[in-house]
C-alpha cells in the first residue's frame, strides 16, 4: 500500500514496526473479527484479546514479552522471514508508519517518526502520498472499523485532518 514511499525490502529488513517496548505497546495492531477468524484457521497458535464490545481484537502481547530485551515482538513476526501474515496484515500494519487517530472528536492521520526510512522523506512527499487517495482509504477504514482509531498521542506529527461531513 505504501510502495511509493517505503520499499518492501527495506521494511522487511528493519521490522521496527513489529517490536514494541512497554511504552508503545498501545500501538499493537487492531484486528477485525473477520481477520482474527481467518488467522485462527491458518495459525491456531496465535492468541488474541478482545477490544471490548467493538468486535475487534489485538494480539495477546503478554505471551510475546522478551525479558532479556524488555520488548514485545509481534507473534506474526518470524525472526528469519519477517511478517508471516502476507496480504492478511492488519490495516494498522498496512499503513504504518501512518497512524489513524482521534483528536478532539475528529479523525487525523499522523506519522510515527520512529520509522528510519522516513528520515530521508520530506513531509511534502508524505502529504502528497496521502493526497493521492490514501487518506480517503484510511479515513474510510476508520469509519468502517472505529476500533482501529487510536487516541491521539502527543508527539505524532499530524499530516491530515478529516473534513467534517
Amino acid at each position: 500500500m505504501l510502495k511509493n514511499i517505503l520499499s518492501p525490502k527495506t521494511c522487511a529488513n528493519c521490522r521496527i514496526c513489529c517490536i514494541f517496548d512497554k511504552y508503545d505497546v498501545w500501538e499493537t495492531p487492531v484486528i477485525t473479527g473477520e481477520l482474527k477468524d481467518k488467522l485462527m484457521s491458518s495459525r491456531p497458535d496465535l492468541k488474541f484479546v478482545s477490544k471490548g464490545d467493538s468486535g475487534a481484537y489485538i494480539f495477546n502481547m503478554e505471551e510475546c514479552w522478551d525479558d532479556k530485551e524488555e520488548i514485545f515482538r509481534c507473534p506474526a513476526l518470524d525472526p528469519s522471514k519477517g511478517c508471516t501474515l502476507g496480504d492478511d496484515k492488519p490495516f494498522d500494519c498496512k499503513i504504518w508508519p501512518f497512524r489513524i487517530m482521534e483528536l478532539g472528536g475528529r479523525q487525523v492521520i499522523s506519522v510515527a517518526s520512529i520509522c528510519p526510512e522516513l528520515y530521508s522523506k520530506s513531509l511534502k512527499m508524505l502529504c502528497d502520498e496521502l493526497d493521492s487517495g490514501l487518506s480517503d482509504i484510511i479515513f474510510a477504514e476508520g469509519e468502517k472499523n472505529p476500533a482501529i482509531v487510536k487516541p491521539y498521542e502527543q508527539g505524532y506529527p499530524i499530516l491530515k485532518v478529516k473534513k467534517e461531513n
